[in-house]
């Protein structure tokens, strides 16, 4: 498939799919293990397609809900390469979920090792979710999931969104991209992102994010990244940053490309500093891969 880019990426290679991916937003999991391949999952109406650079494809069936009316709809987590599951959770709503469409915001605790998977009814971690009229809800951190506050949608669906250092950043129907301020709902910037609907958005794991060096508190020196892709066939890499004289959030943009013919439906960063990222496209049998140019 022809492709056109600009800027600090390449193309590099593609992962066969057996099926095609379904017209799903963030339709593209990708797992990074320390010292080992990445690992990338897609959806195709009820079956995922689990693959990485080692050992055979493997094709998940979902169980439950999706073929028997009558059955519960499941939460399901595997290992690594697909080879086991590990952890199911029914839901108690029974209508179609993806996300849940009931409302309901699920947290599990996942360990560093073992399958102790457990729901956490407390909740944990700073998190912000959408709905498709826009409305952003921001949810605390503490012993309970408690809400913070809600920033009004405009009625133009938010399809996508992530939190970076107090910023939430979404992903629009009208094909932009907005950065608020979590704790005043303010506006920071706005951009044009894409001619068509946005379907992902990423940022890069490592980048702009507080850790600790030597001890010492301090901030990542890589540059925050955002990944957007969208209906309109094109993937883009922002840089957030802060303007260090006003404070004011800034966006810029600094990669392009082109996957011609594709409605882009999942796109994620595929390591830490995101040097490399994967592209899915809807009725698209592959997964696209690129790296440093």
């Amino acid at each position: 498939m022809a492709a056109a880019s600009t800027g600090p990426y390449r193309r590099e290679r593609s992962l066969a799919l057996r099926n095609s991916s379904s017209a799903l937003y963030n339709n593209l999991a990708v797992l990074c293990p320390p010292a080992r391949p990445p690992a990338f999952g897609a959806v195709h109406g009820t079956i995922l397609s689990l693959l990485g650079r080692e050992g055979p494809p493997r094709q998940l069936q979902a169980r439950g809900g999706a073929s028997a009316p009558s059955t519960p709809l499941l939460t399901q987590m595997y290992d690594s390469d697909g080879s086991t599951m590990v952890f199911w959770h029914a839901l108690d709503v029974p209508e179609h979920s993806a996300g849940t469409s009931f409302g309901a915001v699920l947290v599990f605790d996942i360990p560093p090792k073992g399958t102790n998977v457990m729901l956490n009814e407390d909740g944990a971690g700073d998190l912000v979710t959408a709905d498709d009229s826009g409305t952003l809800c921001l949810w605390s951190t503490g012993e309970e999931f408690t809400l913070l506050g809600q920033i009004p949608g405009s009625g133009c669906t938010c399809s996508s969104v992530t939190l970076w250092n107090g910023i939430v950043a979404a992903g629009y129907g009208n094909g932009q991209i907005r950065l608020w301020e979590a704790g005043s709902g303010r506006i920071c910037a706005q951009v044009s992102a894409h001619a068509r609907w946005i379907y992902a958005l990423d940022l890069a794991p490592l980048t702009g994010k507080h850790c600790h060096l030597h001890g010492v508190p301090t901030v990542h020196p890589f540059p925050p990244q955002l990944l957007s892709g969208a209906e309109d066939s094109f993937v883009h890499v922002w840089k957030l940053s802060r303007n260090p004289d006003t404070d004011d959030i800034e966006i810029q943009h600094c990669h392009a490309e082109c996957v011609t013919d594709t409605q882009v439906c999942g796109a994620r960063f595929c390591d830490p500093a995101g040097d490399t990222f994967a592209v899915t496209g809807y009725d698209l049998s592959e997964i696209l891969c690129y790296g440093p140019a």
